[in-house]
């Protein structure tokens, strides 16, 4: 027999795609899913391939030093009974010259780049050809994969859904903005595997870095330390939290992480500016769903940063409300993570599911800025010592903010309210555009004898003082709503629940504040009011919030604190409230216009009201969607925005992908930054 000689090969990019799930990152190069089989064709020169006579193997590799031993390489011929547990390759159907091999990796193969060579011999005459280069991801698909995940609608929207919503406000406002998550974009995919690639494990060790990617466990530890830049690791995003970001983009501003990625790319893999906790949690979330890890975005309303890690804060106060001295431990108005969706083999049965990954630089864990993955059935059982970060995430969830008032002659007084931390914890719903609540995997109800069994388990007796039914009751309450550009009222609330009447005193103060906790200048304050209140009434305490006050002090993040102290006279106890408000920014109206359809152009309309009393200058819309843009739309205006005036624009788009899609856009300005709106638009699919 003439020697087998190999012509041409095709790897069927297209179709092996569309049955991976891949066909979204576009065609150039074959992405493919682990455990899954796909399809290559060989087409032979001068005569076709005779079983029994030619031998055929193939050599896949990955990584800079592939070996066997290391996972990274594997040798396998062409066999009938291909086995589960290794690499196999099965002939489907020859036809002539051509011959069609079916190829599959193991379910727990190593993800990322991998080079294929295809070996023939015949009469002991072998010849080796280099076949071409593919990409292997986890695979949420395959119940073998330690990803896989059982319900498809779940499939959709934690793997394959561009875009999404996060959750962001007060415990009290809560309201999402839209990203654009666009993992399979463009270049993203060459982006995720570089960062592996440049990540510091990976450079100490090349050969066993390599060799535990077929760990999402190990690769989600890699992505947490890898978004922030604080190791000085070349990580992604910078973070920033004065609301000084001139040389730089605002954190506002973002509206995806396809922007951000590729900035990261042109400039060397220098730290892009600027990031906090939902831009850090929305990039690993891309970079998550990209290599095929399930994963979400997860929004904790009141969240602690506990830096002694006694799972309570302490926060002082002047008799005013004032804040008396400077505490590192943080409350957070809102705190995003992700969630990324894994078994855990490394651990005690009944930890799979969920796990908690927070790239925002806070704490180091061994040695490094990065959280997780830690699971958050652990989380709700207060297992603190299982891997990885559990505390501090514990924490997060459930410390005590004890309240102290520092009264005139030095004494300190704890003061009565109940603990508000860790509430509302929040996510998009799946296939839908709606909230939902996740507390429950968290923590159990609160004052339930399974949340006392798991504070006894973490060693936290709970010290805030809950008020009692008997007695005052303080609450702060905002009945319009809160308007940037308008003046507001917001009201202390003072009910008492007793048969006597209760002679107490009253004050209010309100201040600029920043999400991260830090407090900035003062907008409004009362003199302490003396009221009294008859058996079972309720009175209220004004406080005039004016533009004027807040206009200037405020910083991007658009929130006001405010702290009402009840003195009751008669029993000398201290009630303490406390409330952010967000002050809203004006809603972005969004028209299509024209039919939507598939490789048509579609016209959108996009309108903003300006609702201050001053001119907008260096007004900017920025607009992107996955399949609607292709990248970002800058629309510039050339005149300022005068007070209570319209701006209109027209942007031109070209949808690329069918189905529902989600139009984002950002409006930035001189007094007005972060403004956001989205409009949902189903794409018709182009006829055939």
């Amino acid at each position: 027999f003439a020697d087998l000689v190999l012509e041409t090969w095709e790897l069927h990019c297209d179709r092996n795609g569309q049955e991976h799930r891949t066909a979204d990152m576009g065609c150039r190069q074959l992405v493919v899913r682990r455990g899954q089989p796909f399809t290559i064709t060989l087409r032979f020169s001068g005569r076709g391939y005779e079983e029994g006579v030619d031998k055929l193997a193939f050599n896949v590799e990955t990584g800079p030093c592939p070996s066997e031993t290391s996972g990274t390489s594997s040798h396998f011929v062409m066999t009938d009974c291909p086995e589960e547990s290794c690499w196999s390759a099965v002939i489907q159907q020859q036809d002539g010259e051509f011959l069609s091999v079916s190829l599959c990796s193991p379910p727990n193969a190593r993800i990322g780049r991998y080079s294929m060579t295809l070996e023939t011999c015949t009469d002991y005459q072998g010849s080796s050809y280099q076949i071409g280069d593919f990409v292997l991801l986890f695979n949420p698909w395959h119940p073998e994969d330690t990803v896989f995940m059982r319900d498809e609608n779940e499939r959709r929207e934690y793997v394959l859904s561009q875009h999404g919503l996060i959750y962001q406000g007060t415990c009290d406002y809560i309201f999402s903005i839209p990203w654009n998550f666009g993992q399979f974009e463009d270049d993203i995919l060459a982006i995720c595997l570089n960062m592996l690639d440049i990540n510091p494990k990976h450079l100490r060790d090349q050969n066993r870095d390599c060799s535990r990617r077929n760990d999402p466990v190990y690769i989600g530890r890699v992505v947490s330390a890898m978004v922030n830049c604080n190791d000085e690791d070349r990580g992604v995003l910078f973070g920033r939290w004065d609301n000084r970001y001139e040389d730089g983009m605002s954190p506002m501003a973002w509206i995806g992480s396809v922007d951000i990625l590729k900035r990261w790319k042109k400039f060397g893999c220098q730290p892009v500016k600027y990031g906090q906790c939902w831009v850090f949690a929305a990039v690993a979330c891309t970079v998550m769903r990209c290599l095929g890890i399930p994963s979400r975005v997860v929004t904790n309303y009141n969240s602690a940063h506990d830096t002694n890690a006694n799972l309570t804060i302490d926060r002082y106060v002047n008799e005013k409300g004032e804040q008396e001295r400077y505490s590192w431990d943080k409350i957070w108005n809102f705190h995003c993570w992700v969630e990324s969706w894994m078994a855990r083999p490394d651990l005690a049965a009944g930890y799979d599911g969920w796990q908690v990954l927070d790239p925002t630089p806070q704490e180091k864990s061994e040695g490094v800025f990065c959280c997780g993955p830690a699971p958050v059935k652990a989380i709700k059982q207060g297992d603190m010592l299982l891997k990885y970060d559990i505390p501090f995430i514990f924490a997060e969830v459930n410390a005590d903010v004890v309240y102290w008032v520092v009264q005139g002659d030095g004494m300190r007084k704890q003061s009565i309210r109940s603990s508000d931390v860790g509430k509302y914890i929040s996510t998009k719903s799946v296939g839908r555009d709606s909230r939902e609540d996740i507390t429950h995997n968290y923590k159990y109800p609160e004052g339930s004898e399974e949340e006392r069994a798991v504070f006894e388990k973490a060693e936290h007796q709970k010290k805030s003082i809950e008020e009692e039914d008997e007695g005052l009751h303080l609450r702060i309450k905002v009945p319009e709503g809160a308007n940037k550009g308008s003046d507001f009222d917001v009201f202390a609330v003072v009910n008492n629940n007793t048969d006597e009447e209760r002679v107490c005193r009253v004050t209010l103060g309100a201040r600029a504040t920043s999400h991260n906790g830090t407090l900035g200048p003062q907008c409004g304050l009362t003199d302490p009011v003396d009221i009294d209140i008859e058996p079972r009434g309720e009175k209220r305490v004004p406080l005039h919030i004016l533009y004027e006050e807040y206009r200037d002090k405020l910083t991007q993040d658009n929130l006001i604190k405010v702290v009402a102290l009840l003195n009751d006279h008669q029993t000398g106890d201290i009630f303490i409230a406390v409330r952010d408000i967000y002050v809203e920014n004006p809603p972005i109206k969004i028209r299509i216009l024209g039919e939507p359809m598939q490789n048509r152009k579609l016209v959108a309309e996009i309108s903003l009201v300006n609702p201050l009393t001053v001119p907008l200058n260096g007004c900017v819309f920025v607009v992107e969607g996955t399949g609607l843009t292709d990248g970002q739309l800058v629309k510039e205006l050339e005149e300022p925005m005068e007070p209570q005036a319209e701006a209109k624009i027209r942007m031109d788009l070209m949808p690329r992908l069918s189905g529902l899609q989600k139009l984002m856009v950002d409006f930035e300005s001189d007094q007005l930054t972060g403004v956001k709106g989205y409009r949902n638009v189903i794409i018709a699919p182009q006829p055939v």
